[in-house]
């Protein structure tokens, strides 16, 4: 039997300032000096071209390296990182925290790890550890790659090792919506509870969300004064995307609003005087045998209603703060969407227009 030939050995090769090439399989590599520190790295082609570009991407990698900051550890950046977040909303900050310390105790190299040598795969084993749902998941991905954006940004590594791991797509179930008629009903029941002191405040609340269509931020921060009765306008702050809008004053809504003025409600420049009425709610779909509704059902029922009606989804989406032209409206209520494209597709009919329609060509 012959024995097998033996690899020939290659040699590097220059060809080039800070360029090399290996002879036995032609893939070209780097060697560059950073700050005092030589780096040898593969630049993973035989394409020279290719091979110049990426030499020259990884010189710029390198200078904006601080090398000072090389032993720079992971539970040192999530302390740096965590003193950077106080501001934020007490929920926000305990989720934070949380991730913080999964981050400092179950690190697979351990929290005192250099930062620079973290890898993709010990992010991917970090997440392993736990039997995360998807959201929990996400949330626990996006904490990470803001504490190593924080390194990037600060020059301790050139890219962050969490970058390019995707995050779980989430299914989008359609949620429980209260009909125009189960509302009415939930809100007259709230009133009608006479042994309750927030009871007619909490039902001007409830009602309020579901005529005015906003959510119980806005109803909450709400203020005479950002009531204008003569353009019939309200001006609204979101807080989630931190902008402000204007919405109508609706027919629907301003009997509502008018009764509340006259009878001086919430004299301190507030509409309402509660910010909750989350116990009314329950308390009342328990009473009329309903599915637990929040809040937000109402903005839902509203945003429904608005479709079910045939108003445009671009006029909804403006009321409701949004700036995609209806986009994400179209994707959250896909269930409601047959219904207005059939009204819709009534308009196109070859019938002569009724005489109090202005033709736009005349």
């Amino acid at each position: 039997m012959k024995s097998p030939r033996p690899h020939p050995a290659g040699a590097f090769q220059k060809v080039g300032e800070c360029l090399y090439r290996y002879s036995s399989n032609g893939v070209y590599y780097a060697r560059i000096k950073a700050r005092g520190k030589e780096i040898r790295r593969s630049l993973g082609t035989i394409d020279r071209d290719l091979a110049k570009r990426r030499l020259s991407a990884l010189k710029d990698e390198q200078s904006q390296i601080d090398r000072s900051k090389s032993k720079f550890t992971l539970a040192e950046l999530c302390d740096r990182y965590f003193k950077t977040v106080q501001h934020q909303k007490p929920k926000t900050l305990e989720r934070k925290a949380h991730i913080v310390d999964r981050i400092k105790r179950d690190w697979p190299t351990g929290s005192n790890s250099q930062v620079s040598k973290i890898k993709p795969s010990d992010v991917q084993l970090w997440l392993a550890r736990y039997n995360l749902g998807p959201v929990s998941r996400n949330q626990h991905l996006a904490g990470l790659k803001q504490i190593l954006r924080m390194a990037v940004a600060d020059g301790v590594i050139s890219h962050s090792p969490a970058e390019n791991i995707g995050t779980v797509k989430l299914s989008k179930p359609i949620r429980e919506t209260p009909s125009f008629d189960q509302f009415k009903a939930i809100v007259a029941d709230i009133r009608n509870q006479r042994f309750s002191n927030d009871a007619q405040e909490s039902a001007d609340f409830v009602e309020f969300l579901g005529l005015a269509g906003l959510g119980q931020a806005e109803a909450t921060s709400l203020r005479w004064s950002d009531i204008d009765w003569e353009r019939e306008t309200i001006r609204t702050f979101r807080h989630k995307t931190q902008a402000g809008f204007v919405v109508p004053l609706y027919p629907q809504l301003r009997s509502l609003l008018e009764r509340r003025k006259s009878n001086g409600r919430s004299d301190n420049g507030a509409v309402f005087c509660i910010q909750s009425a989350k116990k009314a709610i329950t308390s009342a779909c328990g009473r009329l045998g309903l599915p637990n509704y929040t809040h937000r059902s109402f903005r839902r029922m509203f945003i429904t209603r608005a479709i079910e009606k045939g108003i445009d989804v671009k006029v909804i989406s403006q009321w409701q703060g949004h700036k995609d032209g209806g986009k994400l409206i179209l994707d959250t209520y896909s269930h409601v969407n047959p219904v207005h494209s059939h009204r819709m597709a009534q308009l196109l009919t070859d019938e002569k227009a009724p005489e109090n329609v202005i033709s736009i060509h005349g």
